[in-house]
């Protein structure tokens, strides 16, 4: 008997494979629908199985499943947001266009425009910083003036922290709306910026499934100005009284939102107001916040995913471990040429260690943005303990090394 199809709109460097393999164990074929299939090395190191397709273009993304539906059969379609946050919308109206399970689109599309969000979420009472939209120069020194430095600088629509800085003076204000509008930063939509007020305090995370609350991590972050996560703990360490207010909060974003199917992360700072919500990403988040969840509580995310998205069984979310996973990231330390990643195996073999994961090779070439784009890896680790879990991240981190080349400097030979 043929196997039915699981569609997966665009991949995804770190998640994208694991979905591969889950959607293989439970008896479908994976095929992957995008714009440039070749930038997921994945797909061609496992010979997996792609079509080119803008997947911008609805009606042709509907065309190439329509012809899989009626040559194979589909079991669902789901996809990653990526750089792109709109291709969760995509994915919806594709369920919708089908009668296949998944997130209503008109939610994800007001959710995934950061402005938009934030209205919605203040006029249902759900505390966030305070903000203003800009469209030049003029408006974003207007709105810091009203806000009061230092803000938060981002484009309206993105992900990954892409865009995103903290400009604590006028000068670091004035420079980085000089990069955003003036044409080093890619606009999938009109330039518009979000101006908000920066919320001090501990950087926590909700994973949710459908409306109910999984665990809550916590992040740090490598020294400002930038947003670039250095280390993730799963679960975070907190009373129950702030677990609660916590998990409340972020019940109160999805239903501001119209937000219920599926998996969701809200992020929040612990500030000296209480909780208060600085994004609500109406997506699974990429790895290695599935790997945490999953060993802090033996819940396979992406498994359970899959499930809603094929209408299967409801998804099992019972907590079957009790362990602290820490995940410690890899950070480029400067611009140039990766020469080498060492260490990797000796790393892998450290006791408690689940995953070494490299997501560039040799000859990369490397501009830091102060974003995701700037990792090079990162390592998890899990214990009982928060403090071994710690310890053993960092006994594989002491084993990584790299070295990056300067570029030549202007006028100088390669």
């Amino acid at each position: 008997m043929q196997r039915k199809v699981l569609i997966l709109v665009e991949g995804h460097r770190s998640n994208g494979s694991l979905y591969i393999r889950e959607a293989q164990r439970l008896g479908f074929h994976p095929i992957t629908l995008a714009a440039d299939p070749a930038q997921y090395e994945y797909l061609a190191a496992e010979e997996l199985d792609t079509i080119c397709v803008d997947t911008a273009n609805i009606d042709a993304l509907i065309r190439e499943c329509s012809r899989l539906h009626d040559s194979h059969g589909i079991g669902g379609i789901t996809g990653f947001a990526g750089d792109d946050e709109w291709v969760s919308a995509t994915v919806g109206q594709l369920c919708r266009h089908f009668d296949l399970p998944g997130p209503n689109p008109a939610s994800i599309e007001q959710c995934c425009d950061k402005f938009v969000q934030r209205q919605l979420l203040a006029d249902a009472g759900v505390p966030v910083p305070a903000y203003r939209i800009a469209t030049n120069a003029t408006d974003v020194e207007s709105s810091a003036a009203e806000i009061g430095l230092p803000v938060v600088l981002k484009p309206a629509i993105g992900s990954g922290s892409m865009g995103v800085r903290l400009c604590r003076n006028l000068d670091e204000l004035a420079e980085h709306t000089t990069y955003l509008f003036g044409g080093k930063h890619i606009w999938r939509s009109r330039p518009r910026l979000l101006v908000e007020q920066f919320a001090e305090g501990p950087a926590y995370f909700a994973s949710v499934v459908g409306h109910e609350v999984i665990g809550i991590g916590t992040t740090d972050f490598d020294p400002p100005p930038h947003f670039v996560f250095r280390e993730c703990t799963f679960p975070a360490l907190l009373t129950e009284w702030e677990h609660e207010r916590i998990a409340d909060v972020s019940l109160s974003c999805l239903r501001a939102l119209g937000l219920g199917w599926g998996p969701k992360s809200i992020e929040v700072r612990w500030t000296k107001c209480g909780p208060v919500v600085i994004e609500v990403n109406p997506r699974l988040s990429g790895a290695p916040t599935p790997q945490l969840v999953k060993l802090a509580y033996g819940i396979d995310l992406i498994t359970e995913h899959i499930k809603l998205v094929i209408g299967g069984d409801e998804p099992n979310l019972h907590k079957r471990e009790s362990q602290i996973a820490v995940a410690r990231f890899l950070n480029a330390d400067r611009d140039g040429t990766l020469v080498c990643v060492e260490g990797e195996t000796r790393a892998a073999a450290v006791t408690g260690v689940a995953e070494v994961k490299l997501h560039l090779k040799p000859e990369t070439e490397i501009v830091r943005k102060g974003d995701f784009r700037d990792q090079i890896g990162y390592i998890t680790a899990a214990s009982p303990t928060l403090a071994e879990a710690r310890a053993m991240a960092q006994r594989a981190v002491n084993l990584v090394s790299w070295s990056i080349t300067p570029f030549p400097a202007l006028g100088e030979q390669k």
